[in-house]
């Protein structure tokens, strides 16, 4: 059977560190103003009922994914194990995709990336620290933090005019690892891998839990749960 892949938020677990967020930017050259790894903050009431809620966020690789179904290039597409991946040499930059997606995880490359790093002229300290066009240069690479290995399955950094998003660290994935956001939270409160394996560890946690997924009136199919939500 196919492996199905699929990611658990355990929310009592959660944290809100936010340690996610950073480490998807770095394992994928993600530019700075880009978030495949995001959070929705809630505050709800008046002090001293007052209700918060960290809710992470990332792209729900959909079994009825409408920014696949929306794409007029097949660009965007499933693979066998569920992932929903974006092919950049079919992408004509339509947008059609990012309009269809429910969930605001898909986004758009108007200019060259990274230009925060190319118009970084002054350094953090005078004198001391580098600029990060300068450390680009004398390191051979894009970006002051790029990795090479998000080059390995699908482009290291994306050109202007196409989309880009989440990717589950497919590059990752094909090495028989977790993806990056898995491996860095301190709290274990990510939990992935194949849920037609019912002895795997999502799997698990969904028989354990009832679980939830966001948006479920659009009717997505998301491949991203919740369990525990307070």
């Amino acid at each position: 059977m196919a492996k199905r892949y699929a990611m658990v938020i355990d929310l009592h677990r959660c944290v809100g560190c936010a340690a996610c967020d950073i480490a998807c930017k770095s394992e994928n050259n993600v530019p700075h103003n880009f978030h495949w790894s995001n959070h929705i903050l809630e505050t709800t009431g008046k002090f001293p009922d007052v209700r918060y809620r960290y809710i992470p966020t990332l792209c729900n690789h959909c079994e009825n994914a409408p920014c696949v179904t929306n794409c007029p290039t097949t660009a965007m597409h499933k693979t066998p194990e569920g992932l929903t991946m974006h092919d950049p040499d079919k992408c004509i930059g339509c947008r059609l995709c990012q309009l269809a997606c429910p969930y605001g995880v898909i986004y758009m490359n108007k200019e060259e990336p990274h230009a925060y790093w190319r118009e970084a002229e002054e350094p953090a300290i005078p004198g001391c620290t580098s600029t990060g066009p300068e450390v680009a240069e004398r390191t051979g690479v894009p970006i002051p933090y790029y990795n090479p290995a998000r080059a390995s399955t699908h482009q290291g950094v994306r050109q202007k005019g196409i989309v880009e998003k989440c990717t589950f660290c497919d590059h990752r994935l094909a090495k028989g690892q977790l993806p990056w956001c898995v491996e860095s939270c301190p709290t274990e409160a990510r939990i992935f891998g194949d849920i037609n394996d019912p002895d795997s560890p999502p799997s698990k946690h969904l028989a354990k839990y009832a679980p939830k997924v966001l948006k479920k009136e659009k009717g997505t199919r998301p491949r991203v749960f919740y369990v525990r939500d307070f």
